[in-house]
Parts: structure tokens; C-alpha cells; sequence
């Protein structure tokens, strides 16, 4: 039996599309179990819109996301333009075979034609007349009477009227190709055999299976799986959505939590949990499970799934892969005095309480810099005269205490206690003197590192803010 091919053919115009990505993953997931083939091709031929510092983004983008270049399972980039002369003579087969006819119809005569005639669309002015190829002339596949039925692994048996499909067009009338005898005869020189790919290509599916047939090739096996939404149950969109992988790995995302959450977008693994291991999904993927329903791409749930990562790392890993967000702060602060002991005596406090990696600079910063930056919301939270007494009163505290996190405390407790207050408020101002913030790593360990004099300082100039305030 052949080994199965699957592929991916995204086109170089701009970022990496989260669905484009759940799209490979699905295909990747199946080539690996199967022991099959993975084929990154690159459709290239929009000239106007195409980049070519995109190709190497895409290739980036899925190697984050453990599809690898490195991985016998890996075959490419194939690049669609290097393949005209094939796409055209697929078509002049076409027209040899009687699949298809020249038409010399301009798109503004087709317009008027239908206009006039009520019916939208191509009427098959051209079918009868003969014409050869000419400058201008387009070539339109000879769509046959009946029916097309389109077998889908997700969706079942899909048919489709013919009467319903105009005689599309498979040259133009420059003689180059048109995307979808392209992707055809690209598909058959590649010996694709899966074709998995979003629901909006179902459409053009049935104009796929008749070239497929009319140039004398079995139909690879069509899958079409569920569109991604947003909360409006939109279809997700650059214009209007976070849709680009590479700004999720930019933020700190890890490339683990993306690929498990993605691939639960319209399939689920067995059990109770839906975060699971890579060779757990490997296993376990099967199209028919895959649902047909439109998926949401909920960010809060992404969320959940990298905090959730994170916090599975081993402390090392979660420090060593912080480091990239930190030289960031590091270079745009010259005046920070970075001590990497204290960063490695607070890496396992941040690992849990942060959802990005990149939010780790903002739980340290007040550490490393000559004084916090104070948040104004923040600040405005702890301006009342209670506040003010709780700051006098610790500052008196913590001038005689022994310095360690839990003399502090017991500091804390007493401070809170004649306040009446729980030792939770009675941190509150304490940690915006201290950090700038309200929310932030563990106040006490933090104020052991940072040493008497300077938490004596940061506390006295909280309190000459209020007072001016």
C-alpha cells in the first residue's frame, strides 16, 4: 500500500493564520501516524500580493509549532510558480480531450449577457462555436450534465447539482493559469492523496473532482473541517481578529499549549481532559471524529491552556525560556541593575502566576530598578488616610524587625491588627510603595531581597505622593 501524502498550500501574503496552522497540524498529525508525508507547498503566483520574506515565515511558523523541516515526515517547499508550464498544459489536454472550450467573452460581455438574461453567471455562450485558442480568449472547463458527489471524511457524502456550476474558466485570456487548475495539477504531481483543508473550499470542491477525473486521476480523499470563529461567531478575520501565529509566539505563548489547543478546535481527545501530550494526539486524531460544527477560538481558553504549560515546566525551563522577554526589558531600561540571583529566587513565583511568558518582566521590573514605576490607578487605590497610617506604622514596624519573609509577616500581622484590618489589606499599599503595582509575586519574599533601606525608602516616597495628591 502507498504511503499517504497530505499537504498544506498557504499563500505568501502575510502572516501565518491560526486556522491555516490548526489546518496543519491536522495533516501533519495524520503523516505521522500513518507514516505518511507531509508537502508544504507554497502558492506563490499572486504576484501583487506576495512576499517573498513570507515564504520563510511560513516555514518558521510551522517549525514553532513542531512541524519540521528537519523531520523525514517533511517534504518542501515546493513553490507553485515554478509549475506554470505544467498548469497550461494540463489545460491544453483539456481542450484536446473535449473537457473544454475557448471562449472569447469578455468579463463585462458576461455581465451584460447575464444581466439580460436574468440568470447569473456564464451561460455556455461558447460551448457550440468552435473557437481555437487567440489573444484574449480564455479556456472554460465543459462542466458535464448530472452530478458531482463529493465523499468527504468529515462531511459524509456531498452532492452537488452541475447545473449549479458555470463553465469556469481554467486559463485566462493571457494564457496563464487559474488557481484552482493550479492546484489540481499541482496536487497530481505531488501525488497528494488527502486533501484537508477549511470548509470554505468545499464549494470549489466539486470543480476539483471534475478535473481531477477529466485528466484521468482518481480523487484524493476530500476532508473539510470546521470553520474557526470569534465570540460573535464570525468567522475570524486579520481585520478584526488576533489571527497570526507569529504574534501569539511573540507574545510568549508557548508553541505546546498552541498546538494542543489548536488541535481541539473541532476534535477532542479521549478522557476528561482536553490538555494532553503530543503523542497522545498523534494517536488519537481520526477525521471522523473531527466535528462539523464552526469551532470558537476562544482566547480566554488559549489562555488557560499556556498558563496551564507553563506551570508543567520544570523551573529551569520556565527561567531559561523567560530570558528573551527579559534581555527586551534589560535593553529598553539602561538604568536597571539586573542581579540574575534574585531573577532565579523569584522564577518559581512568577511560573505561577503568569499566563505569557512575557508578562514575567512586569512581576520583576520593581527589583532590578532604583525605584518602581508607580502605576497611577494603582496609587489611587491606597490615597485614603487608613492607608497612609498603614504605611507609617509598617515603615516603624519594618525599621526594627529581623529582615526575613517571615519576621515580615509577623510584622504585617501586628500592623494589620491594630488597624483592624486582615493582613491582606494591610499589604495592599505596602506592596504599591514597593512594587508600583497591586498585583505582582509574593510581596515578602520580594521585600526580603530588596533589603530594609530601600522597601524604608519606596514606603517613604508612596507617602510623600499621597500627600501632595
Amino acid at each position: 500500500m502507498t504511503a499517504p501524502r497530505f499537504r498544506i498550500a498557504p499563500s505568501p501574503t502575510g502572516f501565518f493564520h491560526v486556522g491555516g496552522a490548526r489546518t496543519a497540524l491536522y495533516n501533519w498529525a495524520l503523516a505521522k501516524r500513518l507514516g505518511g508525508t507531509f508537502v508544504l507547498r507554497i502558492e506563490d503566483t499572486d504576484e501583487e500580493r506576495n512576499r517573498p520574506e513570507w515564504n520563510q515565515g511560513i516555514i518558521d511558523a510551522l517549525a514553532w509549532i513542531g512541524i519540521s523541516a528537519d523531520d523525514p515526515a517533511f517534504e518542501g517547499p515546493y513553490f507553485q510558480s515554478h509549475y506554470a508550464a505544467e498548469h497550461v498544459a494540463a489545460g491544453v489536454r483539456l481542450f484536446d480531450a473535449g473537457h473544454a472550450y475557448y471562449c472569447d467573452l469578455t468579463s463585462e460581455q458576461v455581465q451584460e449577457r447575464s444581466k439580460a438574461s436574468g440568470k447569473p453567471g456564464y451561460d455556455g455562450h461558447s460551448r457550440d462555436r468552435g473557437l481555437e485558442p487567440g489573444p484574449g480568449r480564455v479556456l472554460r472547463f465543459r462542466v458535464p450534465d448530472g452530478s458531482t458527489v463529493v465523499h468527504d471524511a468529515v462531511r459524509g457524502e456531498v452532492t452537488f447539482d452541475n447545473a449549479t456550476i458555470e463553465d469556469f474558466v481554467l486559463l485566462r485570456g493571457n494564457g496563464s493559469p487559474m488557481f484552482l487548475l493550479a492546484n489540481v495539477v499541482d496536487d497530481m504531481l505531488m501525488r497528494i492523496s488527502h486533501v484537508i483543508r477549511a470548509e470554505e473550499h468545499l464549494p470549489n470542491t466539486p470543480k476539483q473532482q471534475m478535473l481531477w477525473e477529466a485528466l484521468g486521476h482518481a480523487a484524493p480523499e476530500w476532508a473539510h473541517v470546521p470553520l474557526l470563529v470569534n465570540e460573535q461567531r464570525k468567522k475570524i478575520s486579520k481585520r478584526r481578529d488576533k489571527v497570526a501565529l507569529e504574534q501569539y509566539r511573540d507574545e510568549g505563548y508557548l508553541p505546546g499549549a498552541m498546538v494542543n489547543y489548536l488541535m481541539t478546535l473541532g476534535w477532542a481527545p479521549k478522557g476528561d481532559t482536553e490538555i494532553v501530550p503530543w503523542a497522545t494526539i498523534e494517536s488519537e486524531f481520526r477525521l471522523e471524529d473531527v466535528t462539523h460544527s464552526p469551532a470558537f477560538f476562544d482566547l480566554k481558553k488559549l489562555a488557560a491552556f499556556n498558563g496551564e504549560y507553563i506551570r508543567a515546566m520544570p523551573v529551569e525551563e520556565f527561567s531559561a525560556a523567560c530570558e528573551p522577554w527579559l534581555a527586551q526589558w534589560r535593553d529598553a531600561h539602561p538604568e536597571a541593575v539586573w542581579n540574575q540571583e534574585w531573577w532565579t529566587t523569584m522564577a518559581a513565583l512568577v511560573q505561577t502566576r503568569v499566563v505569557t511568558l512575557a508578562e514575567a518582566p512586569a512581576m520583576v521590573d520593581f527589583l532590578f530598578t532604583p525605584a518602581p514605576e508607580l502605576d497611577p490607578a494603582s496609587v489611587a487605590k491606597v490615597t485614603s488616610p487608613q492607608a497612609e497610617s498603614v504605611l507609617r506604622a509598617s515603615a516603624e514596624a519594618f525599621a526594627s524587625c529581623a529582615w526575613s519573609a517571615d519576621a515580615i509577616k509577623v510584622a504585617f500581622e501586628v500592623v494589620a491588627e491594630a488597624h483592624g484590618l486582615k493582613p491582606g489589606k494591610a499589604q495592599a499599599p505596602v506592596r504599591v510603595a514597593v512594587t508600583g503595582r497591586t498585583v505582582g509575586p509574593p510581596l515578602l519574599e520580594s521585600m526580603e531581597l530588596l533589603g530594609r533601606d530601600r522597601i524604608l525608602g519606596r514606603i517613604d516616597a508612596l507617602r510623600e505622593r499621597i500627600a501632595v495628591t
